[in-house]
């Protein structure tokens, strides 16, 4: 795909309305996994099947696992490509409780996409905030002065909170990652759905 960022990603805002006209029951006890269990299968049924990946939540990231007894990483959701197994565009999500509340959001990006724990055979990959309170301009400011960066508007998703931010990325010792490095930042608005309980 010439772009995969912005092919994959139509995928989750199409979710993410299904999901806003039709909320479903979220575990408020455990938010993140919660929601993100309910987006995946609403991610599937906007797919054709045709397509030459598929969705997975908590795909495990074997290149860059440490030596065992340690876990591989686990991405909250993933494109995986049918061709090979081991290539995955992961998609990062984190509850934003307010649009302050961003530091666990900074420390997926600075310790895990930028050391290419994350994402090591992609050139880019995608954050998820699933916001609870708050307006998505001042999640994405906030955003923007935690990472120092500008985060610039994607064209094909002009009325959407999806910004996206250029990074250069530390490429371990002897390997060929890409070191060029894009982040999408997609501000869900779940300040409705949160208040949902089993």
């Amino acid at each position: 795909m010439n772009n995969p960022a912005v092919s994959l990603l139509g995928f989750i805002w199409e979710a993410y309305d299904d999901m806003k006209a039709n909320p479903p029951i979220i575990d408020t006890r455990d938010l993140e996994r919660s929601i993100t269990q309910k987006l995946q299968p609403r991610v599937e049924r906007v797919m054709s099947g045709d397509e030459p990946f598929y969705i997975q939540h908590g795909s495990f990231e074997t290149e860059t696992m440490a030596a065992p007894p340690a876990q591989p990483p686990a991405y909250d959701l993933a494109f995986v490509a049918w061709a090979d197994e081991r290539i995955m565009w992961p998609l990062e999500a984190k509850v934003l409780a307010t649009p302050a509340r961003l530091a666990d959001y900074e420390r997926d990006i600075k310790q895990e996409y930028l050391t290419c724990r994350y994402a090591p055979f992609s050139g880019s990959g995608a954050m998820l905030g699933y916001l609870l309170t708050g307006s998505t301009s001042d999640a994405i400011s906030g955003i923007e002065k935690k990472l120092g960066c500008t985060l610039k508007p994607v064209p094909e998703f002009p009325s959407r909170p999806h910004r996206f931010s250029s990074h250069i990325r530390s490429i371990p010792k002897g390997k060929d990652y890409p070191v060029n490095f894009e982040c999408h930042h997609l501000i869900l608005d779940y300040s409705g759905l949160a208040r949902h309980k089993p």
